[in-house]
């Protein structure tokens, strides 16, 4: 379906002041036009609204049969006929030709160059002379790389465009004859090419393949004489079907028929390679992939001449990877990178555009009114040309090159019109006469003939039955010239002036809320879209101006998809975001009242509103707004209205209208936990602390943290970048801390908010600095521990929790707040904290610490250290600031020493420090394998000790009494002897040598 609009895309006309009339004419880069006219070339500069002017005129040596110009190696590409004989010339170093007498350089291609004629070709003009083994009949240059393809009756032949260096200073362009493609079963009427993709089109069928670099053989490509028994390789519909019956009585056509990638190998027609690059070595060698193969089928129950129903105007378009106004891309590549391909030919009445990078797919048919004569297709447009017409139609190619560019282009952050969209003709133009039509940059050239009888001419094979069996190619002969033909430059106006009609346009179908206003304004929105995609051509000004109608278009896109109710109303988010509104904005634009007075807000606008309001957008709503969105919600969604609420952007509603909304809803349909604590939070707000505690007793804690789960927000809420506690945090922190504890651990294990957010969020709620730790913090790390962490994150919250404990014990720093949890409760519900070795409290008992407030947090330190999770290397060196000679640094000490197994650096410490600890300590921990330390350790120490006296003597000797007892008990009675002190006193020794040796006996 193609939808007609009646706009204006086409401004200002020129007349070129050709001489003759014109045969062939093609344009190209900057500003370039070329025209011949019997044996000879004129080429005209085409600048902005100036007129056309003459440049130079350069002869020809035969009338020209195709012309085609790169703007790579700008060069200008001729197939001239001479006595019945086509040639192949390609005209270089043009623009230096001032006038038509200039001297002329010509070459043959491949001609080495010597160094002496340098200056000769750097100021003349050359002809590069190229010879062919057959007659070419239609050439193609790459608008890439500017090779050059052309065409024969049986095979294509490549030419790489390169350079022959001459001196340092100076180089002339050159070309090599690199590959030849041979093609049976087809006669080649119109060749495309570009960076390896080869179109190429006879009456009634179309192929396309790729050449490729072969990736498993770095060998050359070599031609095999193309086998007989390999064209008949058909598919299984055609396997059984005649290729085609001749006679001077009947054709016999065959089926239509389409086939897409590698199925369309199978289309009998036979393409084989032959490598002839030889002196440039990074010439590739190259394999044919097949993309598509199309054929069309004669109406003969019309009766209609087999000439007027043939296809036309083949053309690859490329679209170069250049960065989108979506993209993220900050530096765009200088050199052009292909992103997309499309590949266009048409019938008389009807247009076919594909897609073939990737993916071969069909995008586009298009319908013409009448019968056409040539098209060109351009980024942004298609234009037709009929007998008096010229009609230009929308095209896909900017929204297909976005998707190849931004495989997620669309989702909640981007959107594109889709390529399934349906085309449209933007104007159909008389114009009388038309004869022939090209297109380079925003102009357009159009030659018309007066005589309505005459019969346009094109490179075409004599008449003659549809087969693919015909073996040459002759050319129709020059009419004379007749008066009444003029050669015109139209220019497109500017994309963004046709944008500003087509938003104009589409306000005819604002009030109606049709698809109308969708479908124009995405036409308007592909516009820009196509034009910023070759945004290397723009000037800043003109890129600025792209800019700001890109981001109007997404706006109005926005406008519509909100207003409309349709299945895409979720796009409207979309489009939004990228028009740069802010919320504000859109709900001024977005207010529209029914004829009864009354309103109704649709899904897309409701969907905008709520996903902006819940992204947590930099954005507050003055009070009226606040209060606008609040009743579209309670209208259009009431269950999301507590979510609403609890944005950020709401800061300004008024509670009392809040609570108002929210005592209306039926909450047995949804959670009414989340209504009471959004009610909780409104009654705190406006400072009614008794409606507060009645909302938050009527619910259990657990209720109340699972609602704060289900939205997080109520507590925490992000502003600029930063965590920012609500009021009701602030309130819990000192009415409920246990709450607030239990409600941002929930959080955490429902994936609502990260670790270090939520140490952000105590810290800044508590306000503290980031180098201090509230207790409320630490209460959350403990909790931590309880519930349960992986693996990964446990040694790092152990290391939280003992830098804490350590820090605090160091300074002799209380908690700021009173610990929810003490150590016996810590030790009761986690594993982590281990109980206490018995030892630990002996050597605690044995002084008083100056402040018993600190006593928990010693307690917790020596439960952590006494776990068996825990990694006891990790704190050592965080140990320093604990001193030892305080009873509580020494106790970390001697344990941290223990859980490391350096037992006799403990048993030194603790006779020297606190010698009644131990024989506790020897019992604990002197056992299996560390069991011998008691004779060997323990009691040489002893003994030593008691015999240098001090005021621990009664201390040591009891000491080494339980020693004795214990060594008695281990050791045989030979043993025990050689153990003993050789200067001790026997009697005090006789009781346990007794035992020792009445042991074996009593056991």
């Amino acid at each position: 379906m193609v939808q007609l609009y009646n706009l204006h895309p086409f401004g200002s006309q020129q007349v070129v002041p050709c001489k003759l009339e014109p045969e062939r004419f093609c344009g190209g880069g900057r500003d370039a036009l070329f025209v011949a006219a019997g044996c000879k070339v004129e080429a005209f500069a085409v600048a902005g609204q100036e007129l056309c002017q003459p440049r130079c005129a350069f002869s020809t040596l035969g009338r020209v049969l195709c012309l085609a110009y790169s703007e790579a190696g700008d060069y200008l590409a001729a197939i001239e006929e001479k006595n019945k004989a086509a040639f192949l010339r390609v005209y270089v170093n043009w623009r230096s030709k001032r006038t038509e007498n200039c001297r002329v350089c010509i070459r043959m291609v491949g001609h080495k160059v010597e160094a002496p004629l340098s200056d000769s070709f750097r100021d003349q003009m050359s002809i590069i002379e190229m010879p062919l083994s057959e007659a070419p009949v239609c050439i193609s240059c790459c608008p890439v790389k500017g090779d050059l393809l052309v065409g024969c009756s049986n095979k294509l032949v490549l030419f790489s465009l390169k350079y022959q260096i001459i001196s340092e200073e100076f180089s002339i362009l050159d070309f090599e004859r690199s590959l030849i493609i041979h093609i049976d079963n087809i006669i080649p009427v119109e060749i495309s090419f570009c960076v390896g993709y080869v179109a190429l089109m006879s009456d009634l069928e179309v192929l396309i393949v790729k050449l490729e670099s072969d990736p498993k053989s770095g060998e050359s490509v070599n031609y095999q004489p193309h086998k007989t028994n390999n064209s008949g390789k058909q598919t299984e519909g055609i396997s059984n079907e005649t290729l085609q019956l001749e006679s001077d009585d009947f054709v016999i056509c065959q089926k239509p028929m389409e086939l897409l990638g590698e199925k369309s190998s199978q289309s009998g027609i036979s393409v084989t390679l032959e490598s002839t690059g030889l002196a440039d070595k990074s010439i590739k060698y190259y394999h044919v992939q097949h993309l598509l193969y199309k054929r069309f089928a004669p109406d003969i129950s019309s009766l209609v001449l087999a000439d007027d129903i043939k296809l036309h105007s083949l053309q690859l378009l490329p679209i170069y990877q250049t960065g989108s106004p979506t993209s993220d891309r900050k530096k765009l590549s200088q050199e052009k990178e292909l992103l997309s391909l499309f590949c266009f030919f048409s019938l008389p009445h009807v247009g076919y555009l594909y897609m073939v990078v990737k993916s071969v797919e069909l995008m586009s048919v298009y319908q013409y009114p009448e019968k056409s004569q040539q098209a060109v297709l351009t980024p942004q447009f298609l234009h037709v040309i009929t007998s008096n017409n010229l009609q230009c139609f929308t095209v896909r190619c900017s929204a297909a090159a976005a998707r190849e560019e931004d495989p997620y282009v669309d989702t909640t952050l981007k959107a594109c019109p889709p390529v399934s969209m349906d085309v449209c003709a933007l104007r159909i133009q008389l114009f009388i006469g038309l004869k022939a039509i090209c297109h380079f940059k925003n102009h357009i050239i159009l030659l018309t003939k007066a005589d309505p009888e005459a019969i346009p001419e094109r490179r075409e094979p004599p008449k003659r039955p549809l087969s693919r069996k015909g073996t040459s190619v002759k050319l129709k002969t020059s009419p004379v010239a007749e008066a009444g033909w003029n050669l015109y430059i139209v220019d497109t106006i500017s994309p963004v002036q046709l944008y500003k009609e087509m938003v104009d346009y589409s306000n005819t179908y604002k009030t109606a809320r049709t698809q109308s206003c969708i479908h124009l304004l995405s036409e308007a929105h592909l516009l820009v879209r196509a034009a910023l995609m070759d945004a290397s051509q723009l000037e800043p000004a003109e890129k600025a101006e792209l800019l700001e109608a890109f981001k109007e278009s997404c706006g109005h896109l926005g406008d519509c998809y909100s207003r409309l109710d349709t299945q895409y109303s979720h796009l409207a988010l979309p489009y939004y975001k990228m028009s740069g509104l802010s919320m504000a904005e859109v709900l001024t634009r977005a207010d529209w009242p029914l004829e009864d007075g009354s309103q109704k807000y649709e899904r897309g606008l409701i969907f905008y509103i709520n996903h902006s309001l819940c992204e947590n957008l930099d954005e507050e709503l003055s009070e009226e707004l606040a209060a606008k969105v609040v009743q579209m919600f309670h209208v259009a969604e009431p269950k999301q209205l507590p979510h609403i609420l609890c944005s950020p952007s709401m800061k300004n509603i008024n509670p009392v209208t809040a609570i108002n909304y929210l005592s209306k809803l039926d909450t047995s349909g949804f959670s009414s936990i989340l209504v009471t604590l959004t009610k909780a939070a409104m009654a705190l707000k406006m400072g009614d602390l008794d409606m507060h505690r009645n909302e938050m007793k009527s619910h259990s804690e657990m209720k109340l943290v699972c609602g704060f789960i289900l939205e997080p927000r109520l507590l925490i809420q992000q502003r600029r970048g930063q965590i920012v506690p609500t009021e009701l945090a602030v309130h819990l922190k000192d009415t409920q801390p246990g709450l607030l504890v239990a409600s941002v651990l929930g959080l955490q294990k429902n994936n609502k908010i990260g670790i270090e957010e939520a140490d952000s969020f105590f810290k800044v709620l508590c306000g503290k600095d980031k180098d201090t730790i509230p207790q409320l913090l630490v209460d959350l790390w403990e909790a931590q521990l309880v519930a349960g962490l992986p693996d990964g994150l446990l040694q790092e919250l152990f290391f939280k929790l003992t830098s804490q404990y350590i820090w605090r014990l160091s300074k002799m720093q209380p908690p700021d707040t009173t610990p929810l949890r003490t150590s016996e409760d810590l030790i009761n519900a986690c594993s982590h904290y281990g109980l206490i070795y018995p030892w630990v409290n002996v050597l605690i008992s044995s002084d008083s610490l100056a402040d018993k407030s600190y006593t928990e947090d010693l307690s917790k330190l020596q439960s952590l250290i006494c776990g068996p999770a825990f990694d006891i290397a990790s704190i050592i060196p965080f140990l320093e600031p604990l001193s030892e000679d305080t009873v509580a640094g020494l106790s970390v000490h001697v344990l941290c020493r223990t859980r490391l197994k350096e037992y006799e650096q403990c048993i030194d410490t603790l006779l020297e420090r606190c010698p009644e600890a131990i024989i506790p300590y020897a019992t604990h921990e002197l056992k299996e394998e560390t069991r011998t330390l008691w004779w060997k350790k323990l009691l040489p120490e002893l003994c030593h000790r008691i015999k240098c006296g001090g005021e621990k003597g009664q201390l040591y000797l009891s000491s080494l009494k339980e020693t004795l007892s214990v060594v008695a008990v281990e050791l045989e009675l030979r043993d025990f002897l050689n153990v003993l002190p050789e200067d001790g006193t026997a009697a005090f020794f006789l009781p346990y040598l007794l035992y020792c040796s009445r042991k074996k006996s009593l056991t």
